[in-house]
């Protein structure tokens, strides 16, 4: 029987996030000072557990944000599964009006059931999440590895808790997050459960 605990978290602050400019699976962006902060405030949170396995996607602001867990000799492995969802041509653009207005109007689309619509060159919620049950697919086949530390990105995270916990993708806003969030999902053999949800404590300041 396959039992596993998996922590789930989303990569440290980037510039283009606290600029409030979306950044897809085509930004290939690292993290700010912040960022270097929140990666090692998980860290002394969290270097205790156990971790057998490390997955994250083939965008460097994931393995930075767990860089100090690599470092101390945990293995590592990348899934492009685990990659952003793709915003195409508005990944990198400042906000406007007009794109304010085309990503309220594909957020609705998505919350009503169109899980198909996109923008241009880029990934709807049911491309990320065939590309997300295979790279589960793959974590989930490895039964020695007990304790999964992931770390991926925001809205890729959302469809991949709604994957873990048979939700709809149509309720993905029901997943809120912030940089370095931490999701505790666990895997008794039948079903995933989220033992921890949204967890910021490790981001307090002591």
């Amino acid at each position: 029987m396959v039992i596993k605990t998996l922590y789930i978290v989303r990569h440290g602050q980037t510039d283009l996030n606290k600029q409030g400019i979306v950044q897809g699976r085509g930004m290939n962006t690292d993290l700010n000072a912040e960022g270097r902060i929140q990666a090692g405030m998980f860290y002394e949170s969290y270097k205790h557990v156990p971790f057998d396995k490390i997955y994250i996607s083939e965008l460097i602001r994931t393995q930075q944000s767990i860089q100090q867990f690599i470092d101390a000799g945990i293995p590592y492995q990348k899934l492009s599964g685990l990659d952003e969802l793709a915003w195409g041509i508005h990944e990198g653009q400042a906000s406007t009006p007009d794109t304010k207005a085309a990503f309220l109007k594909l957020m609705r689309d998505w919350t009503s059931g169109k899980l198909d619509s996109k923008f241009e060159r880029g990934e709807s919620p049911n491309e990320v999440q065939a590309r997300q049950k295979e790279a589960l697919d793959i974590i989930m086949s490895r039964p020695e590895e007990e304790n999964v530390l992931i770390c991926m990105h925001g809205r890729a995270m959302r469809l991949f808790l709604c994957l873990l916990t048979g939700k709809p993708l149509t309720e993905m806003e029901t997943f809120p997050h912030q940089n370095l969030v931490l999701y505790k999902v666990t895997y008794d053999g039948s079903e995933f459960q989220i033992a921890e949800f949204n967890n910021a404590i490790h981001l307090q300041v002591h």
